[in-house]
């Protein structure tokens, strides 16, 4: 739940092996959703995308397993749910820093607002993500 536009969350992962593949949907407001793949050797390493999702478009984004995930809240009220096929680990929960340069993910504003998890996230180049493709 975010109570206000421009909150940034992510970009969050759990590590293997508990790596979770994800369903997410907009059940209140508008987000924009953005999956990041983490998997070294993938065709498509380090590639973003980003899907609108609105409790309107009914609209759903699947992330697998081996990529990062991030929401920014378009609307003053935000909810986003989403079902995982593996359980919270903590010991192996990681994220990256939401504008990582070796990322590049475009998210359409230069000062959102951030937890203190994310304020002080690594890049990737200094995470321990250990994806393989």
């Amino acid at each position: 739940m975010n109570a206000k536009p421009g909150v940034i969350r992510g970009l969050h992962f759990q590590n293997n092996p508990c790596a979770q593949g994800k369903i997410v949907r907009c059940i209140a407001g508008e987000v924009d959703d953005v999956a990041v793949d983490l998997r070294k050797g993938s065709p498509t390493y380090l590639k973003w995308v980003m899907v609108r999702l609105t409790a309107e478009n009914k609209k759903q984004l699947y992330l697998p397993k081996g990529f990062a995930h991030g929401v920014i809240s378009r609307s003053d009220y935000s909810e986003v749910q989403y079902v995982v096929d593996a359980g919270y680990a903590p010991e192996c929960d990681r994220n990256i820093l939401w504008n990582d340069p070796e990322i590049g993910v475009d998210w359409g504003i230069d000062v959102p607002v951030l937890s203190p998890k994310d304020e002080t996230a690594p890049c990737l180049s200094a995470s321990d993500c250990n994806f393989i493709y």
